[in-house]
């Protein structure tokens, strides 16, 4: 039996016998032969280092990049802590900038024109966010929809923005403001008087906003308190960079959880909307006015269906079908997730430039009382709300000053030839910003100035026309972006005329801190009190 275990060779080790080999090879086979697992293992390590560099060089081609790639997962742990400054060295860095992240490789675009193109370019690119964003925001999704049945279902929720719609939403939002408004007085009594970082306050305030207009008074005041203070989860997770599955107690496993609690919330107003509505209720949110529209949709289809009369029945356009109320929930999220850190974000800087600059807050407030005939407490119509010129120019330079969408990103669906000497490969994210085109010195003069002027009385309206990106364009632009400006313009004021207040300048003031969106540093101190007429 011993004998029989010494005298063993393998198969291979005969073929080789029979060959007579050359001295270098010989030694290589050997080299092999006798290697340990320790060596197998940083041969093969070595391997996959070198394709992940020789796949990046490939996909780079000609563009601004990083010569090398930190293996495998590239710039991933200083993206954890994103900063100003270096987003804004990479879009002035190239036309086309990229990076590679894990197995994400990632075209930056800075230019209008290529903004431009990508936003109208549905036949390549489709918005994909983050690639862990479908598991959060959920996997159908209507923004991640492309082609036909986007449109399709796009066309379904125009209605929800229509001018009659936004004045049926209006009351519920000044009903938050004038709860909100007494309470920053409050805070700052409770305060002692010494200013109190603002910003949360604002997201609170945005996220109220937009839940009584969404889903209106279907949904408690606790609750939205609580899905305002989780909702920072959500932004965490979908951050631009990061690890593509979803782990245990990880910033995307915080996020899914915190979605899903949103979504619950909402699926229970979609329950009590139904309910209220097919009783006849008034359209008091943007819930109602979606599911006003089923009901109308079946009853004009089951009259024709059965060959009834129709007289009596406005038939809606477009047909929309029945929702399921987890359906209509996550369509109401994205609502919020569009709405959320981009209104927080413009809300901040809204309250903090108006208090630094008050011969443009004199000119907000004297308009505001103006068309409120002298009674601060007056509700405003939405044919008054959009007289408001200067509030509104005031609000249209704060968006392109302080863009709260900086970039947008978009998954390639084919090879994109995006230059005449650069094609985006299939699977890689494309990213157009929005911050270089709203900055075009050849368009707004004093481009980092804020000016109202330039909208009220200038001519930035026309000049930049191409420029504006702040909601987008194309097959993809933002449904509320209407919604958004006259919101803000009602926020600002409304604030206006009840609030005197005062910011407490900083030396980190002025920088910027990257959050899904902008906001200042140091969270926008303030102090508030009643304004006395």
């Amino acid at each position: 039996m011993a004998s029989n275990v010494t005298s063993f060779t393998s198969p291979l080790a005969d073929k080789f016998t029979a060959v007579a080999l050359p001295p270098q090879l010989d030694y290589v086979v050997d080299k092999i032969a006798s290697a340990g697992v320790g060596t197998w293992l940083f041969t093969v390590l070595a391997l996959a280092v070198a394709y992940d560099q020789v796949s990046y060089w490939t996909q780079k081609g000609c563009i601004v990049g990083p010569s090398f790639k930190q293996p495998f997962i590239g710039p991933f742990l200083e993206s954890m802590n994103p900063k100003f400054e270096e987003y804004l060295a990479k879009w002035q860095s190239g036309p086309l900038s990229c990076v590679s992240v894990f197995h994400k490789f990632v075209v930056i675009a800075s230019t209008r024109d290529l903004a431009r193109k990508i936003f109208n370019a549905p036949a390549y690119a489709k918005p994909c966010v983050v690639d862990i964003a479908t598991k959060i925001l959920g996997e159908k999704s209507w923004v991640f929809l492309d082609g036909k049945e986007h449109v399709d279902y796009r066309k379904g929720l125009n209605g929800l923005f229509t001018q009659k719609a936004l004045e049926c939403y209006l009351p519920r939002q000044e009903d938050v403001y004038d709860k909100a408004y007494k309470k920053y007085v409050e805070i700052t009594k409770d305060a002692g008087g010494k200013p109190v970082p603002f910003m949360h306050q604002f997201r609170e305030l945005m996220c109220a906003t937009s839940c009584r207009t969404f889903v209106g008074y279907y949904i408690s005041d606790e609750a939205i308190t609580k899905i305002s203070d989780d909702y920072y989860l959500v932004t965490a997770a979908l951050e631009l960079v990061n690890f593509p599955v979803i782990v245990p107690y990880t910033r995307t496993w915080y996020g899914k959880k915190a979605a899903d609690m949103v979504m619950d919330e909402f699926a229970k107003c979609a329950a009590k909307a139904k309910v209220r509505m097919a009783a006849g209720g008034d359209i008091t949110c943007i819930m109602d006015a979606w599911i006003k529209g089923m009901i109308d949709s079946k009853k004009w289809r089951e009259a024709t269906e059965k060959g009834l009369s129709t007289e009596g029945l406005e038939k809606p356009t477009p047909l929309v079908r029945d929702f399921t109320d987890m359906e209509i929930s996550q369509t109401i999220f994205t609502f919020l997730f569009a709405s959320q850190d981009a209104t927080s974000s413009a809300a901040t800087w809204l309250f903090q430039i108006t208090a630094q600059r008050p011969d443009v807050l004199d000119r907000v407030r004297e308009e505001n009382y103006r068309v409120r005939n002298g009674d601060v407490n007056a509700r405003v119509t939405l044919e008054q709300l959009e007289s408001m010129t200067y509030t509104r120019a005031v609000v249209r330079e704060l968006l392109r000053w302080r863009p709260p969408v900086i970039m947008v990103p978009y998954k390639v669906k084919k090879a994109f030839p995006i230059t005449d000497t650069y094609t985006v490969p299939k699977g890689a994210m494309v990213i157009p910003t929005t911050y270089m085109a709203l900055r075009d010195p050849d368009v707004y003069e004093n481009p980092d100035e804020f000016d109202p002027d330039r909208y009220y009385s200038g001519d930035a309206e026309v000049k930049g026309s191409k420029n504006y990106l702040v909601f987008g364009t194309g097959p993809h632009y933002c449904l509320g972006q209407q919604y958004a400006q006259l919101n803000l313009a009602l926020a600002i004021g409304k604030a206006s005329v009840l609030l005197d207040w005062k910011h407490h300048a900083t030396p980190i003031s002025e920088e910027i801190k990257v959050f899904a969106t902008l906001f200042p540093k140091d969270d926008c101190p303030l102090t508030f009190q009643e304004r006395k007429w």
